[in-house]
């Protein structure tokens, strides 16, 4: 947001983050990205744009989310590796006394074939438990795995920053 050069404020939205079973691909973070909108929309005064955000990475009909631990980690890195996978991004606005609007981007991206110890070696050193699909495509993974990408680079970092100028351009 701080390269559109307009004010914002971040804050944290505590929001149940569960989805239905049968959604599959964008679905998932269009679901979760408004279940966090609703959580805090009701606080919204006039004047304000809330945006909430859901990133997953999709990979052979399955959604891979954040790694809970270092093996689960390395098996959604070792998943990943010489395959090409979607990264999915939903963004939803929310102004007081308007409908809530939601955009989906997705991203294809190839990986490279990763050995074990560049696997180990990215989750040792940065640690990626926060991250959708054990990955951070601006981290040293990003630079020796991703050979290809079709769509937004912002959108694997987890904003398409491109649709959300384009969403705010028409409500401001």
């Amino acid at each position: 947001m701080a390269g559109l050069d307009l004010p914002f404020t971040a804050i944290t939205i505590d929001a149940d983050e569960h989805y239905p079973a049968e959604l599959q691909g964008g679905d998932i973070p269009y679901y979760i990205s408004r279940a966090k909108a609703h959580a805090y929309a009701s606080r919204l005064k006039e004047n304000q744009i809330l945006i909430t955000a859901d990133t997953i990475v999709w990979l052979d009909g399955q959604m891979l989310g954040k790694p809970h631990d270092e093996a689960e980690a390395y098996s959604m890195l070792r998943a990943l590796s010489g395959k090409t996978h979607q990264v999915f991004t939903a963004v939803t606005f929310v102004q007081k006394g308007k409908a809530m609007e939601t955009v989906v981007d997705k991203t294809d991206v190839t990986f490279a074939e990763l050995t074990d110890e560049e696997i180990r070696h990215y989750i040792q050193k940065y640690r990626p438990f926060d991250k959708a699909g054990a990955y951070g495509v601006q981290e040293w993974i990003g630079y020796i795995a991703c050979t290809e990408m079709k769509g937004s680079y912002f959108n694997v970092m987890g904003f398409p920053v491109h649709l959300v100028y384009k969403a705010l351009k028409q409500m401001l």
